[in-house]
């Protein structure tokens, strides 16, 4: 990782964008790596609460379905995809996170943050062109939004340790081979520093 200056992000300029930090997904049990849901959850709440210190943006990015599922995306795949119902509160907010002043909530009915939602259009009317991204999974939510923040032309910090995936290998190989094209990659301690 490279150290970042204090006045590399602009915090007027710069939103953070929490993927799927919902009751669902980070507290479904599921084993994920290389960092626990609790340690993602920490580390997710300490940029969250930095960001809405210094006035900037957050948006909080849920995934849900509407009660009939016929929102939902239904591809043939080779992988058995098991969509279901959804337990009653299984999109809520996690309370660590629901609480941030002024938050901005998005719901999204797919992988990425962008297709479908208003996130570009919020963070064009606050005059944001860079967004902090983290959330789960890294190789799911996160890399999609990522990578559709890429093509919509923002530049990208990552935070390596406010993220993660299925397997170790899934957030390393992201992480290596995708993000350092698109962004940079940085740790929650050094973006809330560099936050001014």
């Amino acid at each position: 990782m490279t150290d970042l200056k204090v006045t590399d992000i602009e915090i007027g300029k710069t939103a953070l964008v929490v993927i799927d930090l919902q009751q669902g997904i980070a507290n479904s049990g599921c084993q994920v790596a290389p960092y626990t849901s609790g340690q993602v959850i920490q580390n997710a709440g300490r940029l969250a609460n930095a960001f809405a210190e210094k006035g900037g943006f957050v948006v909080l990015v849920r995934v849900s379905s509407s009660p009939d599922g016929k929102d939902s995306l239904k591809p043939q795949t080779d992988q058995q995809l098991v969509i279901g119902q959804y337990p009653e509160g299984w999109d809520r907010i996690l309370p660590e996170l629901a609480g941030v002043k002024n938050a901005h909530v998005v719901t999204k009915r797919q992988w990425g943050a962008f297709y479908g939602t208003d996130l570009d259009l919020q963070l064009r009317r606050r005059g944001i062109d860079t967004i902090v991204l983290c959330g789960i999974s890294t190789s799911i939510g996160v890399d999609t939004t990522a990578r559709e923040a890429f093509q919509h032309g923002y530049q990208q910090i990552f935070a390596e340790d406010a993220m993660t995936a299925s397997t170790r290998e899934e957030h390393d190989y992201v992480c290596k081979h995708i993000f350092p094209r698109i962004g940079k990659i940085r740790t929650t301690d050094e973006i809330v520093s560099a936050l001014n």
